[in-house]
């Protein structure tokens, strides 16, 4: 998650605001919004293109499997149009003055409310990455409300009035603090360690405890290009006990083009809401009766679910891997030993007690992997061992903070785990990276942001180990010929790691993949090896992950194809047409002999064969096989193609050849 500023603490604007909780709006993970659309008129009429941002390109992954070409934000703009206008989205850290802008909004914002609600109290108001909320203390809002606010603001920011620093002694902040009654400020500015205190004013009706940056005078704010999008509750320090506070999210821009991209931005990634299309296209479903953030896997998505894994089996097989199933639950003593009661147990569900056995549901999987290995002595000749699994584990959440797939209670990782020596690192990491490109590759995944996190000041094992096992991620990505950013300090305290976020069809970017060296583990459960003199030794372990987890791996496609999933993906490729019950009993021949060959057809009667062909377009079936009596009497079908319209009229046999091929090589037909 970008990490959000927090200008009420006298901090860098870039430390991480904690006293509020966040709704997790922001889709949780969907990383930053697209750098740029193309702006063009037809026919009189204005829109917006997502263009690609800028990450590294894997050039193995197949174009074809990319988005679908209906409704993609990607798709070309057509030769016909007259005017072309790229318009970039910039972020706050690609633009000084866009940060600015952002922050001052927050307080304009904070400003215009006090002055229509005079007994609001105010908390923290940070940037965020499309812009600002501020936190309040006060009665429910409502649209209506937001509206009085936008105008408030409006005639603040007309009035140009200037953002004034001051520099004050922490008993006069407190004092003007007491004076104004603001008892959230009180807890603000005790923990404020760094004196003086700064404090902004907009002109000499307003201040509020900050470190900057701001603009210089309000009237730098186009007003038309900032919008107040909505109200959420959100937790005083994010502690559920605390008051709850009202939430204002706004966004911000330094034009009108730039909020009208980013509007459409948001009108898409509305359209590709995964929960939404999980209902419409019967995927999936959270069931209440059984508890939030459970997700129940319906057939249509239960089928993708099990393409997704039999592939991901096969590829990890081709690579060396050998499977592993293992309990969901475990002794509670097993947790201990893994530190993970000592440093995860909010994360955690409460113990069970078995025959007066404490058992713990199991978080995560890594101690699992770690007894299959104990289970024998192994050889310096065993190396590298590679286990995996797709596991499911159950983490504790709060009900505000589930969100659809994306943060759920309980999920299945795809889990391996590689037990290696020390000078074979650089090739096992090298190893993780290919096969996630080729994981990755088949859903057209192929720009990617990555960052290479190395040791922090509280970490495990010697410098030597840490050196050697950093230098091995760096060569691995240097001969991958991937670009990457280092994120000095921001490793794990077990080992450094390296961290892929993938680029979906409408530039946001999400993390998934994830490699861990680590040196803690190894320690704690006692694993060795017998080396080349007979001593034992201590292995290297590594993490790793490509999905992340199936659930939200599953909602990232759903948005990416925007539930237009590829042919070879499709829970059902092709859907047999009759146009009257009289072809009813061919059709059903056809369908048996697609299933019998592989394929997922089914047969839809009973309707008048416009409204059969709108429904299986509306349900985003890729393929349609309209049959009539000509069909019938000669053997063929009449292929209909939801992308590209008419195919032609051709044998059965011919149509499986061709759809055996499409399937194979991840295209259309």
């Amino acid at each position: 998650m970008a990490t959000l500023s927090a200008p009420l603490l006298r901090s860098h604007p870039g430390r991480r605001a904690t006293f509020a909780s966040s709704p997790r709006r922001r889709s949780l993970a969907a990383v930053a919004s697209p750098l740029g659309f193309v702006k063009s008129l037809s026919s009189g009429r204005l829109r917006y293109t997502a263009v690609r941002s800028s990450s590294t390109a894997s050039p193995s992954a197949p174009e074809t499997a990319g988005a679908t070409d209906a409704g993609a934000a990607t798709e070309a703009v057509a030769a016909s149009e007259v005017e072309k206008e790229r318009v970039v989205l910039p972020t706050n850290d690609s633009s000084d003055r866009l940060l600015r802008i952002r922050h001052t909004c927050a307080h304009v914002m904070a400003m215009a409310v006090q002055k229509l609600f005079p007994n609001s109290k105010v908390t923290i108001g940070p940037w965020i990455d499309n812009g600002f909320y501020y936190d309040f203390d006060m009665e429910p809002l409502t649209d209506k409300d937001l509206k009085k606010i936008k105008k408030e603001m409006d005639r603040i920011i007309r009035r140009n009035l200037p953002l004034v620093r001051e520099e004050v002694s922490r008993e006069e902040a407190q004092k003007r603090i007491e004076a104004l009654n603001e008892p959230y400020k009180l807890e603000i500015l005790e923990s404020i360690k760094e004196e003086p205190i700064t404090i902004y004013h907009i002109g000499e009706e307003w201040w509020d405890l900050c470190a900057g940056p701001h603009v210089e005078t309000t009237g730098q704010i186009n007003r038309k290009a900032v919008e107040l999008e909505s109200v959420a509750g959100a937790y005083w320090r994010g502690d559920e006990n605390n008051q709850m506070l009202q939430r204002i999210y706004g966004t911000a821009w330094e034009n009108e083009d730039q909020l009208k991209a980013y509007i459409h931005f948001k009108e898409e990634a509305k359209r590709r809401d995964h929960r939404r299309l999980g209902q419409d296209l019967d995927l999936f479903s959270i069931q209440e009766d059984s508890g939030g953030g459970l997700v129940f896997w319906h057939p249509k998505g239960a089928i993708i679910r099990h393409i997704l894994e039999d592939s991901w089996k096969q590829i990890h097989l081709q690579h060396g891997y050998d499977l592993l199933y293992t309990p969901h639950v475990a002794k509670a003593d097993l947790w201990k030993i893994s530190g993970h009661i000592d440093f995860y147990k909010e994360n955690m569900y409460n113990q069970m007690d078995v025959e007066d056995e404490m058992y713990q549901l199991r978080p995560m999987n890594c101690p699992y992997h770690i007894l299959v290995y104990k289970r024998k002595l192994h050889s310096y000749r065993d190396f590298p061992i590679r286990v995996a699994e797709l596991g499911t584990v159950y983490r504790y959440e709060l009900s505000g903070s589930l969100h659809g797939l994306f943060r759920v209670r309980g999920f299945t990782q795809d889990d391996a785990h590689i037990f290696c020596l020390e000078d074979q690192i650089k090739d096992e990491i090298r190893g993780v990276l290919d096969l996630t490109e080729q994981i990755l590759g088949q859903f057209g995944f192929r720009y990617y942001e990555i960052n290479l996190s190395t040791r922090p000041e509280k970490s495990v094992g010697s410098d030597e180990i840490w050196e050697k096992a950093t230098i091995a991620l760096k060569d691995a990505l240097d001969d991958k010929g991937w670009e990457y950013k280092v994120d000095e300090g921001g490793g794990a305290f077990y080992g450094p790691k390296i961290d892929l976020k993938i680029e979906d069809a409408l530039g946001r970017k999400w993390q998934c993949s994830t490699v861990q060296v680590d040196f803690n583990l190894p320690e704690r459960f006692d694993i060795t090896y017998v080396d080349s003199n007979t001593e034992k030794k201590r292995p290297i372990m590594i993490h790793r992950a490509v999905l992340g987890s199936l659930e939200r791996f599953f909602g990232v496609l759903i948005e990416h194809y925007a539930g237009d999933f590829p042919l070879w993906l499709a829970p059902t490729q092709a859907r047999i047409l009759p146009v009257t019950d009289n072809e009813l009993q061919y059709c059903n021949e056809v369908a048996s002999e697609l299933k019998s060959r592989g394929f997922r057809a089914e047969v839809c009667h009973g309707e008048r064969l416009p409204k059969l062909i709108r429904n299986a377009e509306t349900q985003k079936v890729p393929l349609m096989a309209v049959v009539g009596p000509k069909e019938v009497q000669a053997r063929t079908l009449a292929i209909r193609s939801r992308h590209n319209g008419e195919i032609g009229t051709m044998p059965v046999d011919e149509f499986i050849r061709r759809l055996q091929l499409a399937v194979t090589n991840k295209s259309s037909l």
